[in-house]
């Protein structure tokens, strides 16, 4: 496991979102999984969703998801999102702003806070509609007032506005705005943006195609 971690530091955020506890001492991959009741090829999918540029997930490997492993990621990195990220960011774009006049400042923040708002109605219908009828589909008490195909169709992604403000900082920034801060704050959006696109994946390339198997199954 820890030399996992060696060729790919990402691989990170994986491991704290599928509650997986450090100190490895020199156990496997499939071992340090048993200890902390995570599926092996579940992590493992993840894990090469994170690593391998291009990546398609097998029959087999799909086979072998476990959806509970799946939706507990999910949920984590929402809370990481919405949480940590969302957070450090705000810090970040209120003090590299500070030498903006008042005008400039409203129009940064404005973008902002579009997102942040985009961003939280995403996850809170995944939260409240979408994984509520994943546990039913797993426990057989799935209605027909629902499907995974109705997600898969108005699944959007939510980069359109983080673009937005990425280009503002990157190329419109006064220059009395230290270049530090900025760079601090395009490295801040740019690893949102490469992580979410990594989420959004695991949604249509994984949970979706699982959860179809399964409604086509009953």
């Amino acid at each position: 496991m820890a030399q996992l971690l060696e060729r790919n530091f990402q691989l990170l955020g994986v491991i704290s979102r599928l509650g997986i506890n450090f100190r490895f001492g020199e156990d496997t991959v499939a071992e340090v999984c048993r200890r902390d009741g995570v599926n092996t090829s579940t992590f493992l999918l993840i894990c090469n969703v994170y690593s391998i540029a291009g990546y398609t997930p097998t029959e087999d490997f799909l086979a072998n998801v476990d959806l509970d492993d799946i939706v507990k990621y999910l949920k984590r990195s929402h809370s990481y999102y919405m949480g940590e990220v969302k957070g450090g960011l705000r810090e970040a774009i209120d003090k590299l702003t500070e030498p903006c006049d008042a005008a400039r400042k409203k129009v940064i923040m404005g973008f902002y806070h579009a997102y942040e708002d985009e961003l939280e109605k995403h996850f809170q219908y995944e939260e409240t509609i979408v994984f509520p009828y994943v546990k039913a589909v797993l426990a057989k008490t799935a209605g027909k007032d629902f499907s995974i195909a109705r997600f898969e169709e108005n699944h959007t992604n939510v980069d359109e506005k983080l673009g937005d403000l990425k280009n503002i900082v990157m190329k419109y920034m006064p220059p009395q705005c230290d270049n530090a801060l900025i760079s601090d704050v395009l490295w801040r959006l740019f690893m949102l943006q490469l992580d979410l696109e990594k989420h959004t994946f695991i949604e249509d390339n994984i949970l979706v195609p699982v959860v179809n198997r399964l409604e086509n199954n009953e």
